[in-house]
């Protein structure tokens, strides 16, 4: 089968996933169509936190990044052959389990999920509220999943690996899951690349939200930490808010690859789309093929808070903040400067 990227006039991803000692493209590897129907390697699926909503993590991606917290499922084919109706299934068990907290749909996002609870679990485990709970939920509310408490949203995201660049599995489960389980919306965390105009096209109506993550906004770094070109991904903002998709964007910051410089351009980019298109700056910490780089310091993750900030955009927030703010006086100073905003 030929590349369905180049078929469009698009280079291919970095795509090369291990397979039995050996590497194959991800679309063939953790892809498959029986009877018509295509089927995906899953690895697992359950509530995420602090996401409050149900994660389906898929081995195989159309990237090779350096530095993926889920190379070992997105890096090689491993997981559980399922169907749109098997995904869909799951989900509507999800809905069954759960009291389900409804979200309208511009907070079809991650961004928003901490507004509502910061996955503390103060208020079951101490009868009380920590300091910086957004006081939003009842305590029915909050359930315990593997990842810990929070509530469970009317939300089912795609996540882990990505190959956005073979749509229709992706739109074949959201029509799945949205005849089964009316009202929950469908959310995909997506590194970009295979969101090209026909791909777009074809998920319009399907799929209710992105969450973009833009790895890099040099060309160069982008190239090294990915192994392709950001060109189209810069591209896409634009694209998906006028198509009336929901969009967030997050940026991981690694020090000496990602830093204020290019987390600045990022931002005055969304700016220009929407300043309310809500803008995550997330810590990077040591994994796969970047172990020796450091985590980010919390003067470094606010400086670039004030950067985003400085350019219009009006919804920001810091993650991973035990990266970052590791002590009591840590995060007294990040509280002072961006507020709740974590």
């Amino acid at each position: 089968m030929e590349c369905r990227l180049k078929e469009q006039g698009f280079r291919r991803g970095a795509c090369l996933v291990k397979v039995r000692g050996r590497k194959e493209a991800a679309c063939k590897a953790t892809l498959r169509w029986i009877d018509g129907v295509p089927q995906r390697l899953i690895k697992s699926m359950h509530l995420s936190r602090p996401e409050h909503y149900f994660s389906i993590y898929q081995s195989g991606c159309n990237l090779s990044c350096r530095k993926c917290h889920s190379w070992y499922f997105s890096q090689i084919a491993d997981g559980e052959w399922l169907s749109p109706e098997d995904v869909a299934l799951a989900v509507r068990r999800y809905v069954e389990e759960y009291r389900i907290y409804k979200e309208p749909k511009e907070r079809v996002t991650a961004f928003h999920a901490t507004d509502l609870c910061k996955a503390c679990g103060s208020c079951v485990l101490r009868g009380e509220r920590s300091l910086l709970c957004p006081s939003v939920l009842s305590l029915e509310y909050i359930e315990l999943s593997e990842q810990g408490w929070g509530p469970a949203r009317n939300i089912a995201a795609f996540t882990g690996g990505d190959i956005a660049c073979c749509p229709e599995f992706y739109g074949m489960t959201a029509d799945a899951i949205k005849e089964l389980c009316p009202g929950v919306w469908v959310l995909l965390e997506t590194n970009g690349y295979g969101l090209t105009p026909q791909n777009l096209e074809y998920l319009q109506h399907r799929i209710d939200a992105f969450w973009l993550d833009i790895k890099a906004y040099d060309d160069k770094v982008h190239k090294k930490l990915t192994g392709v070109s950001n060109k189209r991904i810069l591209e896409l903002p634009a694209e998906i808010v006028d198509r009336g998709f929901v969009l967030e964007v997050l940026t991981l910051y690694i020090p000496g690859w990602v830093e204020t410089d290019q987390i600045r351009r990022i931002a005055e980019l969304l700016a220009e789309v929407d300043p309310k298109i809500p803008f995550t700056i997330l810590a990077f910490f040591p994994e796969y093929k970047m172990r020796d780089v450091p985590p980010p310091t919390l003067a470094q993750m606010l400086e670039a808070f004030r950067a985003a900030r400085d350019c219009g955009l009006k919804n920001i927030k810091l993650g991973n903040v035990g990266v970052f703010a590791r002590t009591k006086e840590e995060l007294d100073a990040l509280i002072a400067e961006a507020g709740s905003n974590f």
